[in-house]
């Protein structure tokens, strides 16, 4: 007899997933203040989630999630994680290119202010 699988909850899983990556890419810097070694995960992190906003893709976790839900019965969203999650909160009208451009370089700007912040604290940097 098959294992159920239980479609939503995995759903919710890898919406909670997606929202922890968007949270670490735009913050995740301030996390390399403590552990300085994050900043070799979390560079790559912050990249991705910028071109993914600069080119307009849809990140892999979107299909994922909108498959799990059907599977589920549920319904599927159209776009991506960010269109459907995070612009109704920021921009209710909705997203258009340039607003996903303009979190792309909010992403960028975030960072490059923390980033910015750490090599200004490094031992033995004289910019202090």
């Amino acid at each position: 007899m098959p294992i159920p699988i239980p479609y939503r909850q995995v759903a919710d899983l890898v919406l909670l997933l997606h929202l922890g990556f968007v949270l670490f890419a735009v913050l995740g810097g301030l996390l390399a203040l403590r552990w300085p070694r994050l900043l070799w995960i979390h560079i790559p992190a912050v990249i991705w989630a910028a071109a993914v906003e600069f080119f307009g893709w849809i990140c892999p976790l979107t299909p994922l999630e909108n498959w799990l839900r059907s599977r589920a019965g549920g319904g599927s969203y159209p776009g991506d994680f960010i269109a459907h999650y995070m612009v109704p909160i920021l921009y209710p009208e909705g997203l258009t290119r340039e607003v996903q451009i303009a979190l792309g370089f909010f992403v960028l700007l975030i960072n490059i202010i923390i980033y910015g912040w750490i090599y200004r604290r490094r031992p033995g940097n004289s910019a202090r």
